[in-house]
């Protein structure tokens, strides 16, 4: 009670009743002496734009507003604003917009970087349902995944309307979950066999309290069938999770034909320095489900033999360097420090024991960002842009970005291009920022970039002009 009537008191010196939605008010009295009476940016940056570094549209705004940004000078006003004057002064920040922020820009038909104008296609602008993978069976052909639960075919540049028929159910309660990553095995031409990550329960799909898992299966693809559908990875109901989020579900074949696959913390994170769970995790397996008998935790009755790695929070792509052969990944963090990191057997990459960012309720994780016998990051991100897909830029068309690596992101809509020298981040340009969340880059057979957007549900084409 007495914290209560602390913060009434505090609210009415500043002149703002604790039951008060006006958002116009509020702004005024918590807002304008850094960001301008007008919202035109003083001390702090205007308000009214159309570029927003950290996040656009009314729920990044609110978080910001409620959380802060850390590493800047946004403070966090969760224990003085209350979640309806929150929300009143972001609708205020909206509205007060000549353009809205969650409005998308039009994707222009070039894009200019450093060392190119590229050029832009749609390749696919209408049709899509939140794509997720995009696999190249040839040429002439790829498959994508949609999280809503489809596979669809994208034949001579077009879009079968029709979906793959007979593919399995999948748990689409969580707002995360679904269909993820797709992956063609290596030996596709011979064998056919299709990879396939998805959210699974054996109770109700329609039960969000449902027990559930990132599930692993493969299949063949006849005409518009799926068939001989064979499970490679799941876990008994024992190990599964209720309402969990951060799935993991990306997929990878090495050189040797070993296939990798993550599985996030299920916002379980203590769970992720645990080898008998599954979250957190990255996994390696032979094409056929069976474990590789050098897997790192093979003899360990408590863990899980196919784990390779823990300690991850959500690895979200999966790269393999040109130069080393080394497998870079990407992972989501908390409010702050997304990660690039290199993947090696047997590692420990700290979450949640160590890391560069705070909770989503800004209490602090962990003080500690090192610890022995736990991997450093090669690089990190702060504020968090929602690191996902990854991709080194090994085609001809590119000379001039020869062995970077290209980095996209969901919250802040962009694309990093990283250039690498050993194993560190020697400089970072942005690109095709603001026209959607960046769930998947990679390079066809014929060069060039193929992009994966969501909201808008795009497939971008892109090559340097002339």
């Amino acid at each position: 009670m007495k914290n209560n009537l602390t913060f009434i008191l505090l609210l009415t010196v500043a002149g703002v009743s604790a039951q008060s939605q006006d958002g116009p008010k509020i702004f005024q009295t918590y807002c304008a002496g850094c960001h301008g009476a007008q919202l035109q940016g003083g001390s702090a940056p205007a308000l009214i734009k159309t570029d927003w570094k950290y996040g656009k549209g009314a729920g990044a705004i609110s978080k910001n507003i409620k959380y802060g940004i850390a590493h800047t000078d946004m403070a966090a006003f969760k224990t003085t604003l209350d979640d309806a004057q929150i929300k009143a002064v972001t609708d205020f920040i909206v509205k007060s917009q000549t353009v809205a922020p969650s409005a998308k820009m039009p994707v222009p038909e070039t894009i200019n970087t450093k060392d190119y104008v590229l050029k832009v296609e749609q390749v696919v602008n209408s049709g899509l349902h939140t794509p997720w993978g995009i696999e190249f069976i040839d040429s002439n052909h790829a498959l994508i995944s949609e999280r809503t639960g489809a596979i669809r075919f994208l034949n001579d540049g077009k879009l079968d309307p029709e979906p793959v028929t007979g593919v399995p159910a999948t748990f689409t309660k969580n707002a995360t979950s679904g269909y993820f990553d797709i992956a063609l095995d290596p030996d596709y031409k011979k064998n056919g066999w299709v990879y396939l990550a998805y959210s699974h329960t054996n109770s109700s799909l329609e039960d969000k309290k449902s027990l559930s898992m990132t599930k692993l299966v493969r299949a063949k693809i006849k005409g518009l069938a799926w068939t001989d559908e064979q499970t490679l990875f799941e876990v008994p109901d024992s190990l599964k999770v209720v309402g969990g989020t951060r799935w993991g579900g990306r997929l990878f074949f090495d050189k040797s034909g070993f296939l990798f696959f993550s599985i996030g913390d299920m916002n379980l994170a203590d769970d992720s320095q645990n080898p008998g769970k599954p979250s957190g995790k990255v996994f390696r397996i032979n094409a056929d489900g069976s474990i590789p008998k050098d897997n790192p935790f093979i003899n360990d009755p408590k863990a899980l033999p196919a784990i390779y790695s823990l300690g991850n929070r959500n690895v979200q792509g999966f790269a393999p360097s040109p130069v080393t052969g080394e497998i870079w990944m990407t992972e989501h963090g908390p409010m702050g420090g997304d990660e690039l990191n290199i993947l090696k057997k047997g590692a420990n990459y700290g979450w949640p024991k160590i890391t560069y960012g705070v909770d989503y309720s800004g209490e602090i994780v962990s003080n500690d960002t090192a610890k022995v016998g736990m991997e450093q990051t090669v690089t990190y991100w702060t504020p968090s842009p929602a690191v996902c897909p990854a991709e080194f830029v090994t085609s001809s068309l590119f000379p001039k970005w020869k062995n970077n690596l290209l980095v996209g992101a969901l919250a802040f809509e962009e694309i990093k291009r990283l250039v690498i020298e050993g194993n560190r981040v020697k400089s970072q340009e942005i690109f095709l920022k603001g026209f959607g969340r960046v769930r998947e880059i990679k390079t066809g057979p014929d060069g060039a970039i193929y992009v994966l957007l969501n909201d808008p549900d795009l497939l971008l084409r892109l090559t340097p002009k002339n």
